[in-house]
């Protein structure tokens, strides 16, 4: 059913006959008709459980301690990022939440470190404040990093590429983890905020592995109605993005969600996701697979890197342009 977010098992693609392989194909390819994908996997649920930990500690310092790891000019792309920063493309008033971002390093001498200053950076985390953060973190970011691929070899499969089809543009990727402390929504301001407001993602794919609690919202494409969406206990919530959508010719398209309070669960909510991103000097364009006579081709050719940088200005993430 269209409507309905299917379970699929990373390890019997990667370790079945090939019955089980198509199985799972398949069961991805319908589901991602939702944007969404639950996927089971072999991430260490213990480092999961140590990096929330360790970002809790690190979300109720006081804000003049988190302020010590904002870092200007990356335009949100690692360090600490306040309260009402961040707004979707769609909404009117910030997004009640407070985030930490971080990223792997890449070289100094690096030729995409040179030709794209503004996007990799030295990474900003609170190992000052909470020690021990940023090897975790980094752990973390990693473990996350190579799910991500695997699961990208299952799509590559399902629209009819090698299944080794997204891999190099992955290496040295600008892929972003993104840690995010939703405030009980009691102590908003009287603007009428969200945790975070209708949008979809400008990567290939997200990675969510668990939250603290429920909030996470999934809107159905062809009815306009919003479902939960809450990753299985061994496993992971996986969405697309809008470059994915550029490169299947919008044979898969963007999941659309927000994240809002359940009213019958008061408190905070702690989530991190992260954003699997090519390289910026990727050229995203639709592949032969997904351009037929009955499917023409959409979306004109753009540089990832161009593709990110509207993105960022829309949800008031470039220091110059914010509009507060």
């Amino acid at each position: 059913m269209a409507d309905e977010i299917l379970e699929v098992d990373l390890l019997a693609f990667e370790q079945g006959g090939a019955e089980q392989q198509r199985a799972v194909v398949d069961g991805l390819m319908r589901s991602l008709a939702t944007g969404f994908v639950y996927g089971t996997h072999d991430v260490s649920a213990d480092l999961v459980d140590e990096a929330y930990a360790l970002l809790e500690q690190f979300f109720t310092l006081p804000q003049e301690t988190k302020a010590r790891f904002v870092a200007p000019g990356t335009h949100g792309q690692t360090g600490y990022t306040g309260l009402l920063v961040e707004t979707a493309a769609s909404a009117d008033v910030a997004d009640w939440k407070e985030m930490l971002n971080w990223a792997r390093d890449v070289a100094p001498g690096h030729p995409l470190r040179t030709r794209y200053p503004h996007r990799y950076h030295d990474q900003v985390l609170p190992d000052a404040a909470v020690p021990g953060i940023a090897k975790v973190l980094n752990e973390f970011h990693d473990a996350i990093a190579d799910l991500q691929r695997r699961i990208l070899r299952i799509i590559a499969v399902g629209i009819g590429c090698h299944v080794d089809f997204f891999e190099k543009m992955l290496v040295d990727g600008s892929t972003l983890s993104r840690a995010i402390h939703y405030p009980a929504m009691e102590s908003a301001p009287d603007a009428p905020h969200v945790w975070a407001g209708e949008h979809a993602d400008i990567n290939l794919i997200t990675a969510l592995p668990r939250a603290t609690a429920r909030g996470l919202e999934v809107k159905l494409k062809d009815e306009g109605r919003w479902i939960d969406a809450v990753a299985p206990d061994d496993g992971a919530i996986i969405n697309t993005g809008l470059m994915l959508e550029i490169i299947t010719n919008g044979v898969i398209t963007p999941g659309i969600h927000r994240v809002v309070a359940d009213p019958d669960q008061a408190g905070d909510r702690y989530s991190v996701v992260q954003f699997c991103h090519p390289t910026p000097w990727t050229i995203l364009s639709p592949v032969a697979t997904c351009v037929t006579p009955q499917h023409p081709q959409r979306f004109a050719p753009i540089a990832a890197a161009d593709a990110l940088d509207l993105v960022l200005y829309e949800i008031n993430l470039i220091e110059e342009a914010r509009t507060s």
